[in-house]
């Protein structure tokens, strides 16, 4: 009895042990390609908002904690993931960001957003959103989003009731929450940018 039960828990760890190896060597093998997927990704997201820029340079992790901290303290909620400076034959053209809110109605939403030099909104782009099937997910689509681009306001305001001008943005019917969620994480970015300009 005694030798049966040493029997299989040894069969039991080597079992363990060699499907921990694999999957330790799965992991290795697929890590790389799988963080090169994601900079491909990003950056499509960053063309998709900035399309005449040539290339992105990712700014240092200190100076978007240092911004994260200055937009907190003046109230957004919105935090700032990551932020790149856009670049073409002239030089530096603006930047990128991707901003995540926790404010939607079913959950995170994160958007890729460009902003040039002179403060101007080049685009705004869903990465990532699991708003209400029909109407909160209409965020992803360009007749919401087109309303942010080529305006420079301070910021953005919601309306429903259609109000004319270049800081307001018409909600989405029956989706105030998620029209408000994507508009704040515009506003933490310009916010951002703003921090940025004055350093």
């Amino acid at each position: 009895m005694k030798n049966s039960i040493i029997h299989d828990t040894a069969i039991l760890f080597l079992i363990t042990l060699i499907s921990g190896l694999a999957l330790g060597a799965v992991y290795s093998v697929t890590k790389e390609p799988i963080a090169r997927q994601k900079v491909l990704a990003e950056n499509r997201a960053y063309l998709a908002v900035f399309p005449e820029a040539t290339g992105f340079t990712a700014m240092d992790e200190t100076i978007v904690e240092a911004g994260n901290e200055a937009i907190a303290a003046q109230g957004h909620v919105p935090v700032v993931e990551a932020v790149s400076e856009a670049v073409g034959g002239s030089g530096s053209l603006g930047y990128v960001m991707k901003v995540t809110t926790p404010e939607g109605y079913g959950g995170d939403i994160t958007i890729s957003l460009g902003v040039r030099s002179d403060g101007t909104v080049t685009g705004v782009e869903m990465l990532t959103i699991s708003e209400t099937a029909g109407l909160g997910m209409k965020a992803k689509d360009g007749a919401f989003n087109d309303q942010y681009d080529g305006k420079q306001v301070e910021e953005f305001q919601v309306t429903k009731t259609g109000e004319d001008g270049d800081s307001m943005i018409d909600a989405i019917s029956g989706a105030t929450i998620t029209s408000r969620a994507v508009t704040g994480a515009v506003n933490a970015g310009l916010a951002f940018y703003r921090q940025m300009a004055v350093q």
